[in-house]
């Protein structure tokens, strides 16, 4: 008797028609094998443009089922929950609403979970889609930033992500729906929300929940997509912005898991005025190495060091707001 994989790939969109109409058109090109059964819903997420005049009209010629939800409630985990909750698949997939996805994806996908079934979730790289030439201080600059444009490259080998302390990124990642029964869905409060603060810690906190019932992930190097940069957010001012909400939501995530991805357990170290003093060695040290890039004119280097200066500053914001 035949075995076939049932996949749901979810699309939370807001404003992004054009990029959207462009990743449909990519998940329509793909190869995908005669036992894999797939669907696609498009939550709408309180979207202004003709987001639902894109998915009603690729859904004239789309190979599969292509169905339109809409989410009143602003914030990608409000969509990404409604997602789940109007599918039944045993796997969810999640891509974002401006990425390309390899022809072999969902394939490499289903096969993923068929030959792994000790695994309740994966993930892959996220290249980049430059609207704009790549700044050359941000090529200077280490991979730590990379996540401020939703760019993940972990190598060419599959690995656990609990074996080396890393998740997968939102734009391209999927879950065994019995993942979420057992954990639950994701945390509005640590997502973004439609407001001037970038927050956008959800998916840790969700694998900090998964690593609690001993769950792994494998990241999967073929289940690849591309992702648009746009001009917009090489700017400095989006990756201050961009730091900064995460250093309020990883407060936040911390306070309600205070032992970190690495086993530190944050209730048992020392505190400057209720906040880890290990914060204030490591803003310290940015600070010098700020310093020292500008006496070098390094201005990738410096600007590594002012984003975790402003990661700082969201962390002490929250921290003492959350006393």
């Amino acid at each position: 008797m035949t075995q076939y994989t049932e996949v749901d790939v979810l699309i939370c969109t807001w404003n992004r028609a054009p990029y959207l109409a462009e990743t449909l058109l990519s998940l329509a090109a793909m190869v995908v094998p005669e036992t894999v059964h797939w669907s696609v819903v498009v939550i709408d997420n309180n979207s202004t443009d003709d987001t639902r005049e894109v998915v009603r009209n690729a859904a004239l010629t789309f190979p599969t089922r292509l169905r339109y939800v809409f989410e009143p409630r602003q914030g990608k985990s409000y969509a990404m929950n409604t997602g789940l909750a109007r599918t039944s698949g045993p796997i969810a997939a999640f891509i974002d609403d401006d990425v390309r996805v390899d022809r072999d994806w969902l394939a490499t996908l289903a096969e993923t979970f068929d030959r792994h079934p000790e695994i309740a979730y994966a993930g892959g790289p996220v290249d980049p889609i430059w609207e704009e030439p790549c700044p050359t201080w941000f090529q200077r600059t280490d991979k730590i930033l990379w996540g401020t444009l939703a760019i993940l490259d972990y190598g060419g080998e599959p690995f656990v992500f609990e074996e080396q302390q890393k998740v997968p990124l939102g734009a391209n990642f999927a879950i065994r729906r019995t993942l979420v029964e057992a954990i639950g869905a994701f945390d509005p409060r640590l997502g973004r929300n439609g407001d001037h603060v970038l927050l956008g810690q959800e998916l840790p906190e969700f694998f900090v929940r998964s690593r609690a019932i001993g769950a792994c992930g494998l990241y999967v190097p073929r289940m690849r997509v591309q992702h648009h940069v746009p001009a917009r957010r090489l700017r400095p001012e989006y990756f201050r912005r961009w730091w900064y909400g995460k250093g309020i939501s990883r407060a936040r995530l911390e306070t309600r898991h205070p032992v970190t991805e690495l086993g530190l357990d944050l209730r048992h170290v020392a505190t400057i005025a209720g906040v880890p003093r290990f914060l204030f060695g490591s803003a310290a040290r940015d600070a010098v190495r700020w310093l020292k890039a500008l006496l070098r004119g390094d201005r990738g280097e410096r600007f590594a060091a002012e984003t975790q200066l402003w990661y700082f500053g969201g962390q002490l914001r929250e921290r003492f707001r959350l006393r």
